[in-house]
């Protein structure tokens, strides 16, 4: 049995629109459990950098969302400025564990 093509490709794009969903929902819950883990070792900035990964990750599911309905190009910006942001995330974590702060 053969699947037409547009059945194809609206089950790839529902592939991709659920794998971004799944990146934004997974980066929100590792800030919040980063933030919770850390707070016992540099306090207060262990919050804002949570912060700042929650708002990374409600920018990119607005981003997915938004590529998704069409109003959105530009994929691979959407990648490096979410792989750039955990990055600095982890970076600034890893400064602040090893630095005692």
């Amino acid at each position: 049995m053969t699947v037409p093509d547009d059945a194809v490709d609206g089950l790839a794009a529902e592939r991709t629109r659920l794998a971004w969903r799944r990146t934004g929902l997974a980066l929100a819950a590792g800030s919040v459990a980063a933030a919770r883990l850390l707070q016992e070792v540099v306090g207060g900035v262990a919050w804002a950098l949570g912060g700042i990964g929650l708002t990374a990750s409600a920018a990119l599911l607005v981003a997915a969302y938004q590529r998704h309905t069409g109003g959105l190009a530009g994929g691979g910006r959407l990648v490096t400025v979410c792989a750039a942001t955990v990055v600095v995330i982890g970076a600034a974590s890893v400064v602040m564990v090893l630095g005692g702060l």
